[in-house]
Parts: structure tokens; sequence; C-alpha cells
């Protein structure tokens, strides 16, 4: 009845793919480890808050924070029996999680496989809410903004976002405002739970000790028919340049933090050309700033900054690079890294310290595979329409002149902004 794609990529891993008919995405990937690993999920993320169904004629604005507001809610079921209590019957261990871009359902487990996933399929497939359990829920909610508004590791990411982006949705946080939570109903969860929950948006991802054919047959029992939807999402224009430079806010913190974005909005359509550029920016972030980088090195040495660290992060929503510390002198740091990027800008990047970073990469990407986790890792490729192979080769092909013409597209002052942190006043 289905058509089962088998992919191997050169060191002998391989995946399977099948298109079920209620148009799910399903990739099983064959592991005879202790554990079992599985991720059920959603091309729904904070940033889709205005969009419509394709046939319609106009767009639908929903409150900030809904989608993590309906993963909260899905684990509520009809019957009063709790999900997690369900899981634990059958030795799984379960957990869910909204980004900017996706909600993921997940377990992970030792044994009972076939019980767990049509436990997974089954809960997240039947939606209930009511007036009061979405008012019950309010207020749970409304405590967690709290007390990530009173947490200044969120404040200083956010801020920063907020600092970047001027319109686009990315400065939406993920959990929304406690205004906005206000404005949630259960008919605006329906709502939302219909358009992005249909199968055709959703994607699951096993790993572990499992074939095709059972978890197909798992699916055509659990999963009920569905309308499928093409969903047209809007997200507002972007320019280039951050919108503010500078963000500072005082929490009760011993000392400063800062947190230095580089914008990029030159992303492109095209799923390969942004796997290529992935990988190159991946690299470019370690030569530059990795823990054997001349910056981290100094910056370290000199007593500047205290747990220096820095991440990147380019998918088809949005593209940046972060830098991230203590410092009782932000801005001497914030100077450093301009100063950092000029000269070399000047001096040129080392080919020596590519090849080795570039072969300390493809090292990392082939032990993934030494875990059933690497489930998760396949659903974040396979959103932003990725082959999950894609990254090992375009890792093997990447060149030094690609390196180079990205770091000349990327460091330009007109595209940095900082967040800091500072200690409340005595």
């Amino acid at each position: 009845m289905y058509e089962i794609i088998q992919k191997t990529n050169e060191f002998g891993e391989k995946y399977y793919y099948a298109k079920h008919k209620s148009g799910l995405d399903v990739y099983v990937i064959p592991k005879d480890f202790a554990t079992n690993y599985a991720v059920f999920a959603t091309k729904y993320g904070a940033i889709d808050n205005c969009f419509k169904v394709d046939g319609e004629a106009d767009f639908h604005e929903v409150p900030d924070g809904i989608a993590h507001y309906l993963e909260h809610k899905m684990f509520e079921n009809e019957d009063g029996v709790d999900t997690f209590s369900r899981f634990a019957k059958y030795g799984a261990s379960a957990n869910a999680y909204t980004s900017a871009t996706m909600t993921a359902y997940l377990f992970s487990c030792t044994n009972h496989l076939k019980e767990n996933l049509e436990i997974l399929l089954d809960y997240v497939s039947k939606p209930y809410f009511t007036q009061e359990n979405v008012d019950k829920e309010r207020g749970i909610i409304g405590q967690e903004i709290r007390m990530y508004e009173d947490n200044p590791g969120s404040a200083i990411y956010y801020n920063l976002l907020q600092a970047m982006y001027e319109k686009h949705q990315t400065r939406v946080d993920v959990a929304g405002t406690v205004e906005s939570i206000a404005e949630i109903t259960p008919e605006l969860l329906y709502d939302c739970y219909y358009t992005f929950y249909n199968y055709s948006n959703m994607t699951l991802c096993v790993s572990g000790r499992a074939t095709m054919e059972e978890v197909l047959e798992i699916a055509d029992r659990i999963l009920p028919e569905r309308e499928q939807k093409t969903i047209v999402r809007h997200y507002h224009d972007e320019k280039p340049e951050v919108y503010k430079k500078r963000v500072t806010k005082a929490f009760e913190v011993a000392r400063p933090m800062f947190l230095i974005g580089i914008k990029d909005m030159n992303i492109s359509e095209d799923s390969d050309i942004r796997m290529k550029k992935r990988v190159a920016m991946s690299i470019l972030t370690d030569m530059l700033f990795g823990p054997t980088s001349a910056f981290a090195i100094d910056v370290y040495e000199s007593g500047l900054v205290n747990g220096f660290d820095a991440s990147y992060d380019h998918a088809k929503d949005s593209s940046r690079i972060f830098l991230d510390g203590e410092t009782n002198e932000p801005e001497t740091v914030y100077n450093a890294f301009v100063s950092y990027i000029e000269d070399t800008r000047k001096n040129g990047l080392s080919k020596e310290d590519f090849d080795r970073i570039k072969r300390a990469s493809y090292a990392s990407y082939i032990k993934i595979f030494d875990s059933t986790k690497l489930a998760g890792e396949f659903t974040h490729m396979i959103h932003d329409d990725c082959d999950p192979f894609a990254f090992g080769d375009a890792l093997k092909n990447v060149t030094f002149a690609e390196i180079e013409a990205l770091f000349d597209e990327l460091f330009k002052e007109e595209y940095y902004a900082m967040s800091v942190v500072t200690p409340l006043e005595k």
C-alpha cells in the first residue's frame, strides 16, 4: 500500500521514509540501542501568528503565544486521564516544546515502543478545549511568563531579538505576554489546531528498534481521517539592518551579562542553498569565536569576559550569530569584537583553522548517529525542507573560498546589536 523509500549515507547509516495516507511524513531510523526515541511535530511556532488556508480571502491574526498555549492544552484529555501517567505505565519519559517555528511532542523509552507510540499519536490527535480548562491554563502560563520576565537569561535573549528585528515575528516571545494570552479562547485554539495540526503539516520521526511497517500500521489505527490543508503564512517585511543597536535592563545579577547578535536577512528559499550556508556559518562561527579562536582566548585570558560562548542559527525563518558571556565592561567587549573583525578582514582568515575545524565538524556530525536522540536532529532538518543526510554532504564539500565570502557578507557593523543585563543599583 505504501511506497517506502530507503536512504543510506556513505558510512552505512540509513533511514526510511513514507508518506502516510493522512498526509503525514513518516521517518524511521533503525537503531539497535537501549533507548527508543520518537518526535511527533508540527510546523507551527511562535512566528505563525498571521495565516490563512489556501482559498481563503483574508488572513487570520491570532494572539502571540497561542502555539505555546496550544502545546500545554494538548496534554488535557476528555476522560480526565493524565497523559504523563499513560506514558509512565509503559516506562516512557515524555515531553513537549514550542519554538519559533515548531511544536514537538516526544518520548523516550527502553521497552514498549509500540504502546508508547500509540499514546503519542493518540493524544496529539485529540484536542479537548473547554472554557474552564482554557481559563485555568491562563493562570499557569501567566505565571510562567512572569517567571521568564524575571529571568535575566531569558530577558537578555528576547531583548536582543526585539533590538535586532523591528517587525518580523522572530521578535515574538514564544510564550506571548500576559496581555496577549488573555485573548485566547477555546474557539481560537480549535481554529489553530485544525489549521496547523493537519497531518500534511506534520512529521513523525522514530529512532530505535522499529520498522516502517510497524509504525505505519500504528498510524493507520490511531490517526483519524482529517482534511489536508495548504497553509499560507504571512511574515512582516524586515530590513537587513538591526532596529536598535543597544538595549539594557537591570536585574539581580552579580556581574553584567552581554549578548551580541549579528543579524542576517539573506536567507534563500532554496533548501540546498540554506543547508550549504548553514554548514559554512557553523564553521565560520567556530573559526572566529570557538574555544580555540584568538578572540575567545584573548577575552578569557585578559579577564575581560567570563564564560564566553558563541552560537549560530540559519534556517528559512531567521539567521543570526550570537556571542554571550559575563563582563564588567560590555562596551569594551563590543569594541574588542568590532576591532577583531576588522583585523581579520585585513589579515584574512586562516586556511589551517578552516581545515582543522572542518574535520572536527564532520567527526561531530558522525557522532550524532550514536544516539537515538538523532530523531530530534532529523526533525529540525526535515522541517527546514532539508534531507537529513545533506548536512554531512555539505560539510564534505564546503570550501575555504565559501567561508571567506560568507565572512564578507555577514560582518558589517549595521548588522550588529547588543543586549546587556546590569546589576540593580544598590
